[in-house]
């Protein structure tokens, strides 16, 4: 146990604390906020870390820096504030709004059983990274990243296509320097990808691929792999960046509502939660629903209830 984590026991309730990091426009949101609705208001705080952009959209234009830039972002203050969180204390948090470009006011936060803290920079420092219980990073393919950021800013923060291009453009240096290493510190990777073979028929949802890295305990996937969930569920040892085997757990975005259940079920129970399955898992920014998601959405609900039932 870390010390900010171990000075919670004499402060306060210590939270369980998630993080999902993630470039601009690669479903990390959409991840959270599915986990923060299934846990429910009442029992979990959830946080976006690119509150804390140092500069308004006008200003790092004129700087001409990116919001994927360190210096663009008070990352000493966020550290803070996530330590705070850990031990159960309250934040006045800085909030930014992404439509207008420009801050508001901020505002006070109160950590509740879990904290879910999605953003650009939560993997960044050894420092961050000690607050948090379960770590998560989100690594889709290039290409349908930059098509979900350009379907995002056109259409909810009113850039046209040819501005977020020119942006992703600008921002490409920084995204390797900053953003994407950032990857090897989570203990889950998740990717969301069309089908291998390619022959996914037109609005199938993306086949998730989850990257199981020994550093948390992960539920037993073996006794998944049945007949009635095998069409959906492929799990198998791949070699991670560094050369180390790791699990990959890749559900497919043909998993069919019944196979889905059943494998939604089996997880759930090997959780031990003693309740029915959380509603609203799988939704997708426009509405439309994703097998994928949900299960992996499941996968991280599973961490975060043992790691209740381990303290």
């Amino acid at each position: 146990m870390t010390a900010a984590r171990a000075a919670g026991a004499a402060i306060g309730a210590r939270p369980v604390m998630l993080a999902v990091g993630g470039d601009s426009g690669s479903g990390k949101t959409t991840l959270a906020r599915g986990l923060a609705e299934a846990i429910g208001p009442h029992r979990c705080t959830s946080i976006c870390v690119d509150d804390y952009h140092r500069y308004d959209r006008a200003q790092r234009s004129a700087l001409g820096l990116t919001a994927l830039s360190p210096d663009a972002n008070h990352l000493d203050i966020m550290e803070q504030h996530l330590q705070l969180l850990a031990i159960g204390q309250p934040i006045l948090k800085p909030v930014y709004d992404h439509r207008t470009g420009t801050f508001a006011r901020p505002e006070y936060l109160r950590p509740r059983r879990f904290v879910i803290v999605e953003g650009l920079f939560p993997l960044f420092s050894k420092l961050s990274r000690a607050c948090f219980d379960v770590t998560v990073f989100a690594d889709p393919p290039e290409e349908l990243r930059h098509r979900w950021k350009i379907r995002r800013d056109t259409t909810g923060r009113g850039y046209t296509e040819a501005e977020v291009r020119r942006e992703l453009a600008r921002r490409e240096p920084e995204s390797a320097a900053y953003i994407r290493p950032q990857r090897r510190f989570a203990d889950i990777v998740v990717r969301f990808a069309p089908a291998l073979d390619g022959f996914d028929p037109p609005g199938t949802p993306s086949t998730a691929e989850l990257l199981l890295r020994p550093t948390v305990q992960h539920p037993s996937l073996t006794h998944l792999l049945t007949d009635g969930a095998g069409a959906a569920l492929d799990l198998n040892v791949i070699r991670d960046d560094d050369g180390t085997p790791v699990d990959c757990l890749r559900v497919s975005g043909r998993a069919g509502a019944a196979q889905a259940r059943l494998l939604a079920r089996a997880l759930w129970d090997s959780a031990g939660c003693g309740r029915e399955i959380p509603r609203g898992l799988g939704r997708l920014a426009d509405g439309a629903h994703s097998e994928p998601l949900a299960i992996t959405q499941e996968m991280l609900l599973f961490h975060l209830m043992q790691e209740v039932y381990q303290r």
